[in-house]
């Protein structure tokens, strides 16, 4: 299918992204993609990057050696940087700018794509500014985020913006019927309980494990009683976070550290090392430490946007409001805490989660976010 096609309900996006492919005086060197979590901002990147590089009389068409290249992460023009770190190095950065000095071999474009682009420090952003004002002609570079205020001014001013949107429930629905042969019903209940996320729809919608763990997490509320409940909870949903990030990197990281060993020349990974070796192994450790970290904290943030979610359609059915439910499979439990609190109590609950996932995001230990966060959601005189 064409590569416009895996932008869901984005058509605003793919009409200004084909102008700019065939119009000259549209074109520019630097492009910021924004959009909440789900509306699809890397895909768009790749999309745009597949459709520059493509050799078709219509570009994007997806067939072509260039967009399969492309689409697949394996074309030689087209770097992309994603992390699932706390930052994206300084040195990172460096080798993207060398990198884009470098002019295409294959393809039409030297393309840069920065994932989550938002996880540059400031003294970073500013070393990446030089090359944004002034790039080789034939690079172009295409950032990711989920705002334009999480970028420097000065990155952003020079950046062509493009907002995204949560797409309908519906067209991701589509999607997922079309690209994945999945059952419209269930399709249809995924992505509204994913809220529009098109990863976390499909998973919902092929992972048994999956929802089960989703419909655990969404009866937490009914069944704190007290502190001492809420504090076991914590630990539980922060354990099952952390064994999420080791079962996600597990493989990977041996698979790296393998790697690195070989290239170093070390056949027996328990003979004793020379002390150069020693500390590159060390730093191999300590960054996967901190992109297992990383992982966590997604895991955990992803359970709080399921619970806000959840006190949303509380918070319906006690305004009695016509509106479909996010969680529809969840009616009877939904129907009950709507019951037991009040709307108060419920508006109190979704501020108490907003807290919780700016104190995760301000590097608060997980386990003492989840404990204030669960011990704010208990019954009113819960002890």
């Amino acid at each position: 299918m064409s590569v416009w096609q895996r932008l869901v309900g984005q058509q605003h996006v793919v009409e200004v992204l084909r102008d700019a492919i065939v119009t000259p005086e549209a074109m520019t060197h630097a492009w910021l993609f924004t959009g909440p979590p789900g509306s699809g901002r890397s895909v768009a990147a790749t999309a745009f990057a597949a459709a520059l590089q493509c050799e078709a009389a219509e570009p994007g068409c997806g067939h072509c050696e260039q967009c399969r290249l492309t689409l697949a992460g394996s074309h030689p023009d087209v770097t992309r940087v994603t992390t699932e770190k706390v930052i994206i190095a300084i040195d990172e950065v460096r080798e993207l700018i060398t990198t884009a000095q470098r002019s295409p071999a294959l393809g039409q474009w030297r393309i840069i794509i920065i994932e989550d682009a938002d996880r540059m420090l400031e003294r970073t952003a500013n070393i990446l500014l030089k090359s944004i004002e002034e790039p080789p002609p034939r690079t172009v570079w295409l950032l990711c985020a989920p705002a334009r205020d999480d970028l420097i001014t000065t990155i952003r001013s020079r950046c062509r913006h493009i907002g995204l949107r949560i797409p309908p429930v519906s067209d991701v629905a589509d999607l997922l019927v079309r690209r994945d042969g999945i059952d419209p019903e269930v399709a249809l209940a995924a992505a509204r309980a994913a809220q529009s996320h098109v990863g976390v729809a499909k998973r919902l919608a092929t992972d048994e494990q999956a929802q089960a763990r989703r419909k655990h997490l969404l009866r937490i509320p009914v069944q704190i009683r007290s502190v001492f409940d809420a504090v076991l909870i914590a630990e539980e949903l922060v354990d099952i976070a952390e064994q999420d990030a080791v079962a996600a990197g597990g493989e990977r990281d041996a698979k790296e550290m393998e790697t690195l060993l070989r290239n170093l020349g070390i056949t027996d990974g328990t003979a004793r090392q020379p002390p150069a070796v020693s500390a590159q192994v060390r730093a191999l450790k300590e960054e996967q430490k901190r992109r297992a970290t990383r992982l966590q904290r997604d895991v955990l943030d992803r359970m709080m946007v399921d619970l806000l979610a959840l006190y949303r359609d509380v918070v319906s059915v006690q305004l009695g409001a016509d509106v479909d439910l996010i969680n529809t499979d969840l009616a009877s439990d939904i129907a009950e805490l709507a019951a037991k609190t009040t709307i108060a109590t419920s508006i109190e609950a979704m501020d108490a989660l907003a807290v919780a996932r700016r104190r995760l995001a301000g590097n608060v230990r997980p386990l003492l976010a989840l404990e204030g966060l669960l011990v704010a959601l208990r019954p009113q005189g819960g002890n």
